[in-house]
């Protein structure tokens, strides 16, 4: 289990600013260094890679650092995937990061955040 670093790109486009924030090479049992940007309001999250068997990854917000709690999707579901996905994210907590909560000796993820303000 470790935790692996978040790669931010800014993105300017037509005067938006956003952000892309990457978390590679999840394994079963890591999750992603948590990001703070609260002020980002506008979030989805994209997850791709081999799942393996039993493959699962999470998304998870906090707003003290420390108890993380999964986050939903507009239809109140928690983002949680066992395949490639992309959801819109409902919750605006100050930090945030993916989890992998399962998986066997071949699951290995990426997770592709874009926040805009």
């Amino acid at each position: 289990m470790a935790t692996r670093a978040a790669t931010v790109t800014r993105i300017e486009t037509y005067g938006d600013k956003a952000h892309v924030i990457s978390w590679a090479g999840l394994l079963n049992g890591d999750d992603g260094a948590p990001i703070e940007m609260p002020g980002s309001a506008d979030r989805s999250i994209q997850f791709q890679g081999t799942f393996g068997v039993g493959g699962t990854i999470v998304l998870e917000g906090s707003n003290n650092g420390t108890d993380y709690h999964p986050l939903t999707d507009p239809q109140g579901n928690d983002i949680s995937k066992t395949a490639a996905d992309l959801e819109a994210v409902t919750e605006l907590t100050r930090f945030i990061r993916p989890r992998v909560s399962a998986g066997d000796g071949s699951t290995t993820l990426v997770a592709t955040l874009l926040v805009k303000r």
